[in-house]
């Protein structure tokens, strides 16, 4: 049995915070407290200990757009993540033909039977094709259409089960339905969307239980018309909310914290390949994307298309933008991602019997080193 022991770490576990080591064996935490082991060990000098980071939405970084990486290219998107602090993920797969979204199913199980280098490939979120045009923002409005049992049938059984997650537009035709049969197989988030307050309630009464980038992207609340976000802001549903300053302005993450709860908004990333690079030109599914000051946008129309944001930052700015300590902030990234994805028993904190998924800290909040599974897979 392959121990690591982890000595003189401040602590971040599920209740408190506490001065201690934390052992891990055969890629589980085994032990947390004041520790002695004949074992490798490595010296923290007080540096902080939190869970993984999962980030549930992102297209992609350091150079690699989701749509067009095989395996291999998962793997190094992984390692890029864990960088950040992410140790696991799902790949979003933007709105693409029927070939290509297969071609991108095929390569997400590859890399998720392969062993583990950097974050944890979870499984698949896909992006559309059940968007609103209205609301389409990067998404090719010539692939959208109306809701598929057949066709997410077909993409879940050439997933052998790997997807996880799909946004969905309410309104479109058959989107209800869709809901109602497989919410309790995936999660159903709300998303890329022009539903009215009575048809995103009645989705969310189908099993809808996320928001998609919220605000980003789906009818805004009127107090004549509550709309989506109306229904998000009532009903007991998690939100993604993009906390890169750009899709949200700090009051707005700040006002959806207060109605929400820390317990119910996940902090995702929605990042694109430009993530982790200099400004310039890239891609983001069948578009052309240009970023410049860090803010990337469709070439042809300059709108918003997903951001550069890395789970890393995303803490950072929450610390900034709330004022929180940081066991406050931290289940944006850990404990809700995980319990939305029914994961919470193995991820998502730090705590005996669940998987060995940390993250190192220093004092400015900067990853210094990351363990998926008990390995490192980065130090910096």
């Amino acid at each position: 049995m392959r121990e690591l022991l982890l000595k003189n770490g401040q602590i971040y576990t599920e209740t408190q915070v506490i001065d201690g080591d934390i052992l891990m064996a055969d890629g589980k935490i085994s032990a947390i407290g004041d520790l002695h082991r004949d074992c490798e060990t490595v010296d923290l000098n007080g540096k902080k200990v939190v869970p993984g980071f999962i980030d549930i939405h992102t297209h992609g970084g350091d150079h690699i757009d989701v749509n067009a990486a095989a395996a291999q290219d998962l793997h190094t998107l992984g390692r890029f993540f864990a960088r950040n602090g992410t140790t696991a993920w799902l790949c979003s797969v933007l709105t693409d033909t029927r070939e290509q979204t297969l071609w991108c199913i095929g390569q997400a199980k590859e890399a998720m039977a392969a062993p583990i280098d950097g974050a944890q490939l979870l499984g698949i979120h896909l992006e559309g094709p059940f968007l609103s045009k209205e609301y389409k923002g990067a998404m090719p409005e010539c692939l959208l259409q109306k809701g598929s049992i057949e066709l997410f049938r077909a993409y879940q059984k050439a997933a052998g089960g790997a997807i996880r997650y799909m946004t969905v537009a309410p309104e479109t035709e058959g989107a209800i339905d869709l809901i109602r049969e497989i919410s309790n197989e995936i999660v159903i988030g709300l998303g890329h969307s022009n539903a009215d307050y009575e048809t995103a309630i009645a989705a969310i009464d189908a099993g809808a239980k996320n928001i998609t980038h919220t605000f980003n992207a789906m009818r805004l609340f009127h107090q004549h018309e509550p709309a989506i976000m109306g229904a998000a802001l009532e009903r007991d549903v998690y939100c993604e909310a993009i906390c890169d300053g750009r899709h949200l302005h700090p009051g707005t993450v700040r006002m959806l914290l207060s109605c929400k709860g820390y317990d119910r908004v996940i902090a995702a990333t929605d990042s694109v390949q430009a993530a982790g690079l200099p400004d310039g030109h890239y891609r983001l599914g069948v578009n052309d994307i240009v970023v410049e000051d860090g803010d990337a946008k469709l070439a042809d129309t300059g709108v918003r298309a997903g951001s550069t944001l890395t789970t890393g930052q995303a803490l950072r700015n929450l610390v900034k933008f709330t004022g929180e300590p940081l066991d406050r902030i931290l289940p944006l990234l850990t404990r809700n991602p995980a319990t939305l994805l029914g994961m919470y028993d193995r991820k998502g904190s730090l705590a005996e019997g669940k998987d060995a998924d940390i993250v190192i800290l220093d004092d400015e909040l900067e990853v210094d080193s990351t363990y998926v599974s008990g390995i490192r897979v980065f130090t910096r």
